[in-house]
Order: structure tokens, then sequence, then C-alpha cells
């Protein structure tokens, strides 16, 4: 099994910055990619970056250019900085594991919510 706890979500201005993290923990040696993925009020699931264990990354479109994803194989931790956050980006942000950098695996933590006000 393969637990993650995500954390550094919370109440933002527009315009401001946030960074995430997510720590595995467990048989993390069957991870190889981990992502992150949000969730709106009503609204499905998506991706917004992937990374892969050497680096490799993927994000979203509404994403690009505002969002990094990162990772550090010591502790066994990913990032997510994210910039010029805007309203929009109000969601819970889910850590992942076990996929791809584009598609999600079976371990999924409990969730950081990321709130930003116009």
């Amino acid at each position: 099994q393969v637990q993650l706890v995500e954390s550094g979500g919370g109440l933002v201005q527009a315009g401001g910055s946030l960074r995430l993290a997510c720590v595995a923990s467990g048989i993390i040696f069957r991870i190889n990619s981990m992502a992150w993925y949000r969730q709106a009020p009503g609204k499905q699931r998506e991706l917004v970056a992937g990374i892969s264990r050497s680096g490799s990354t993927n994000y979203a479109d509404s994403v690009k250019g505002r969002f990094t994803i990162s990772r550090d194989n010591a502790k066994n931790t990913v990032y997510l900085q994210i910039d010029s956050l805007k309203p929009e980006d109000t969601a819970v942000y889910y850590c992942n594991a076990g996929g791809s950098i584009s598609i999600p695996g079976g371990y999924w933590g409990q969730g950081t919510l990321v709130t930003v006000s116009s």
C-alpha cells in the first residue's frame, strides 16, 4: 500500500501563490509517476500536472505557465507551485500515484482545499 498526504492548501487572493506538497509513504518503490488532480464544485476531477521519477512533466493547458510540478525523490515528496492564482483555480487538489504523467493510478491522497478569492 501507498499513503499520500497533501498539505499547503488555503485561502488566497487572486494573483497570489501557494505551494502544495504531497508526501508518499508505504511501498513507494512501486511508484514511478506522481501527479496532481483537482476537482472544483460540480465538476469532474481533472489532471493538473504529472511528473515521472526521471522528471518528465505534463501539464493541463489551463495551468501551463502558472503551475510548476517538481519532486524530491529522496524525500518521497511531490510539490505543486501555483502562481498567478485565479478564482477558477478554486478546487480540492488531490495527489495521485501509481499511474503515468497523464493517467491516474490507484493511490489518492485525501485532498487539500485551495480557495481563491476575487
